[in-house]
């Protein structure tokens, strides 16, 4: 099942749409619900895991202080 929705891009961003829907010879309807599935499912992923990080915070489960120190030796970061 599908639905129609409206919605108002800019004049360029309209442009780059007909020709990519040009190009790969797909529709820009097509293109654009690609586009928005892409962009939900990454921040659907992206909240989640900030949401199972807040938990396993939230329960104290948190790296041990020298694996944590072995990564900021190994990537160069002082955090002190």
């Amino acid at each position: 099942m599908s639905t129609t929705m409206t919605i108002r891009l800019e004049l360029e961003l309209k442009q780059r749409l007909d020709q990519l829907a040009q190009a790969t010879q797909r529709s820009k309807s097509f293109l654009a619900a690609e586009a928005l599935r892409d962009f939900i499912e990454l921040n659907e992923w992206q909240i989640q895991e900030i949401k199972d990080a807040i938990k396993e915070a939230d329960n104290g489960d948190f790296a041990p202080e020298k694996s944590v120190a072995r990564t900021r030796k190994k990537w160069g970061v002082n955090a002190s």
